[in-house]
């Protein structure tokens, strides 16, 4: 593990970063968090499966374990995220940087690619990045998109925005597409109304960012996804990271990238 990501985890272990991940540790594989009671883990593990762009797995863990073996082994679920987010019967109850009290024996704990991950390359290639630019969080929206349901899980898709010029967006499509375990390529470029979108100026997660009048809103598939269809659906309980809050793993960008 660098140095720069034991840094940044004690940071967050300790409550000194509470902000949004975005632009932190460059060239590390961000995830989103979910964490369920192992009676909805095989639904959820089926959900993901029958919804890789917006679930793309990481790591599942064993049952009770806090501990990311495969993705970050120095790490613990319950204290290396800036914020969670806790849901009770499909509500929001809490939000808290620490879970260690709410932590339970039984909890099985899905580690969920983010799109975070493929700014680097973006930025690479000298497409700007808005967020980033403005110090802000993701712009993050629900969809008319359907997921396909497993289980008691359904609901519609949820999608992180990113406005770009034309020519960036098409390279945007080429780059991202690299990285099918972060979400890959856009599931949508333009008219925001076509998925369901009627405002872009207010985002349901994360914040609203500039667009200029020679760009294009460009959507990808977000692991926001899940808290969206746990509020639809009759689920007891779920941990999840706050939207833009990510775990950041030891994965290097480059792990995840398909030649």
């Amino acid at each position: 593990m660098s140095n720069d990501v034991d840094k940044i985890r004690r940071a967050i272990r300790q409550g000194e970063w509470t902000k949004p991940t975005t632009g932190v540790i460059l060239g590390n594989t961000q995830a989103n968090l979910v964490i369920l009671p192992k009676r909805y883990a095989y639904d959820f593990l089926l959900f993901c499966l029958r919804n890789p762009k917006s679930c793309p797995l990481l790591e599942v863990t064993d049952e009770g374990m806090p501990v990311p073996v495969k993705t970050a082994p120095d790490a613990d679920l319950r204290t290396d995220l800036p914020k969670y987010r806790i849901y009770k019967n499909g509500e929001k109850v809490d939000e808290v940087t620490d879970i260690s009290d709410h932590w339970s024996d039984d909890f099985v704990s899905f580690i969920i690619g983010c799109s975070f991950t493929f700014e680097k390359p973006l930025l690479d290639n000298g497409i700007p990045i808005r967020h980033i630019d403005e110090g802000r969080n993701v712009s993050m929206y629900r969809t008319n998109i359907p997921c396909e349901s497993a289980g008691e899980l359904s609901g519609q898709m949820v999608v992180s925005m990113r406005p770009m010029k034309p020519a960036d967006a098409i390279r945007a499509v080429q780059i991202t597409s690299r990285f099918p375990s972060v979400h890959g390529a856009p599931v949508h470029i333009g008219d925001p109304d076509a998925i369901g979108i009627n405002d872009l100026s207010k985002p349901d997660f994360g914040d609203q960012v500039a667009i200029h009048a020679d760009e294009v809103p460009v959507f990808w598939a977000c692991g926001v996804t899940p808290q969206s269809v746990v509020m639809e659906s009759d689920i007891e309980m779920m941990i999840t990271h706050a939207p833009g809050h990510m775990f950041i793993t030891d994965l290097k960008e480059e792990d995840n990238a398909v030649l």
